[in-house]
């Protein structure tokens, strides 16, 4: 594993001259500053909200990528005074997804802060997120002895057809998608990073119940204590030392975790599932990913009889999809 992490750590430092600055920022970093890291692409739907999402929560900057988008969402972002901006023009996939452009900057910015590295279409909640900042949180984990943190990511959904629900930039996405699917999960031990895999939610139900092990992974660990020796292995499911990848007690629900609410399902979704068929940059050569975006292009019901109506992160607490542990 350690030769492993070494790998990846010189395929970043190959790929980082792939991204090109456009707005460095990062002297505003503090010490105790708390950094946000994405990679975007034509998100302007969903980046007034995520910013104040995230602001809300007690980021304090923002290092995004911007790959090639021809929708504004670059221009708007080097408005933003707390946001340092890179962009290429590179492929995502061949990026391992973007994890290589973001690995850099974490390698270059990241180190001793607590990182959060998440995309665009999640936002992060976890117990009491209305009322603790993310400082709050942080500061928990650090006196317990904790570097990392996980997160269930979960679909959220709307009742009707996807492409059909109101949505303005800018308005909650959890307006528009409220639903979510409560009890059809199920979890594994990975045989070779110790992370706990799950599987299931909505995704699993509507496009991969003939093969539900080719269906999304759903357990993340977003946040972490950042080292410049740590590294991402597949998106943010996975890393190296693989320490870090302990964040789950699916049993006993001793650690705290948190629930990413996704939000794929904005009205955009056809459209930007149209033009993955074209790109694939968003999955590997998988004939079932290739049907799901198709079926997303004929703008399916997500919502079914089972479906729960999203309330507030103590509601998801009680139906086991995070956890307090000893969080107070």
């Amino acid at each position: 594993m350690r030769w492993k992490r070494r790998r990846f750590l010189f395929r970043i430092w190959r790929k980082r001259r792939q991204i090109h600055s456009v707005l460095d920022r990062t002297g505003d970093i503090t010490p105790t500053g708390i950094i946000c890291f994405a990679t975007v692409r034509n998100e302007m739907l969903r980046l007034p909200y995520f910013l104040e999402h995230y602001r809300r929560l007690g980021v304090t900057n923002f290092l995004i990528v911007d790959n090639a988008s021809d929708d504004g969402s670059a221009d708007y972002l080097a408005e933003q005074p707390d946001v340092s901006l890179w962009t290429t023009s590179h492929s995502y996939k061949l990026a391992r997804f973007g994890m290589d452009w973001l690995g850099w900057l974490q390698w270059q910015y990241g180190h001793g802060h607590w990182c959060l590295t998440v995309d665009a279409d999640e936002l992060l909640i976890y117990p009491d997120s209305d009322t603790k900042g993310l400082a709050d949180l942080t500061a928990w984990l650090d006196q317990n002895g904790t570097s990392s943190f996980g997160a269930l990511m979960l679909d959220m959904y709307p009742k009707g057809p996807v492409a059909d629900a109101p949505y303005d930039p800018g308005q909650s996405p959890i307006d528009t998608l409220c639903w979510f699917d409560a009890d059809n999960y199920r979890d594994k031990p990975h045989p070779v990073y110790d992370n706990t895999w799950i599987q299931g939610g909505v995704r699993e139900r509507m496009f991969f119940a003939e093969a539900p092990d080719k269906s999304p992974t759903l357990s993340k660990t977003p946040l972490v204590r950042w080292h410049w020796r740590h590294v991402y292995v597949s998106s943010t499911h996975q890393l190296l030392p693989r320490r870090l990848n302990h964040v789950f007690d699916m049993q006993a629900h001793s650690k705290v975790t948190g629930v990413l609410l996704h939000t794929k399902f904005l009205p955009n979704i056809a459209a930007k599932s149209a033009e993955e068929m074209i790109r694939v940059q968003h999955f590997e050569n998988s004939v079932a990913y290739a049907e799901y975006h198709r079926v997303l292009t004929e703008n399916p019901v997500l919502w079914s009889p089972e479906s729960y109506l999203y309330e507030d992160s103590k509601q998801l607490i009680d139906l086991g999809l995070m956890s307090k542990g000893d969080w107070v």
